[in-house]
């Protein structure tokens, strides 16, 4: 008898692990698409936001392009770019780029960006900050990211686009100079970015039924 427990044993071991294993892939999975849902909701509610109907008169949705760029866009992953446009005028680019070092784990942004490197406005994804400290990057939460609005590389310089506590302009939190810190640092690199790339992120989709371009970094 006892050694036809054992067996038993196991096999109800073997059962539990399986039925838990199968738990936490489900529960990790229907989380991940509803993450991904309110996220490309953020998105979709910010694109008006960033770019105002009355300034293009394409289709943000369809008028876009992937690229990659993990040094200065923060992620080995695709990087969504919506481009706007005026008839055969170009008028702005928004970015989805990564701020990879908040002090709880990446931001994700979307970035919008003038023809002429001015940013029309920056707003926050989805973050994972402390709440009542380094969640004050969130538009929802305080006005500090709106102030960055038609900010570029020139105003301020690339080296000043730091934190005050670093040696540049812009404010950190009281007790909390991480997260505001990686914002910055992840602005500056996209705006970088553009200004390297603006040409080729404007360039004509390839098959744009069917697929979405893709620029590569160099």
């Amino acid at each position: 008898m006892e050694n036809f427990r054992i067996p038993v044993s196991a096999l109800l071991l073997l059962v539990f692990a399986t039925v838990g294993t199968g738990l936490v892939a489900f529960t990790y999975n229907q989380t991940r698409q509803r993450i991904e849902h309110n996220e490309q909701e953020a998105i979709l509610r910010n694109l008006r936001v960033l770019i105002p109907p009355e300034i293009h008169n394409n289709d943000l949705l369809e008028d876009k392009i992937t690229v990659y760029d993990r040094a200065l866009l923060g992620t080995s992953e695709p990087v969504t770019v919506y481009r706007a446009r005026y008839d055969d005028r170009l008028v702005a680019a928004v970015l989805t780029p990564v701020a990879p070092d908040g002090y709880n784990g990446t931001i994700k942004l979307l970035i919008g960006i003038y023809w002429n490197g001015t940013l029309s406005g920056v707003r926050i994804v989805s973050h994972r900050e402390t709440p009542g400290l380094g969640d004050d990057i969130d538009q929802n939460r305080s006005t500090w990211i709106l102030g960055l609005t038609g900010r570029s590389l020139s105003n301020p310089a690339p080296d000043a686009w730091k934190v005050r506590r670093d040696g540049g302009i812009f404010d950190q939190f009281t007790g909390a100079t991480i997260s505001p810190r990686a914002v910055i640092n992840a602005i500056r690199n996209c705006l970088i970015y553009f200004s390297i790339n603006r040409d080729k992120l404007f360039a004509p989709v390839v098959q744009p039924s069917t697929q979405a371009s893709i620029i590569r970094a160099h």
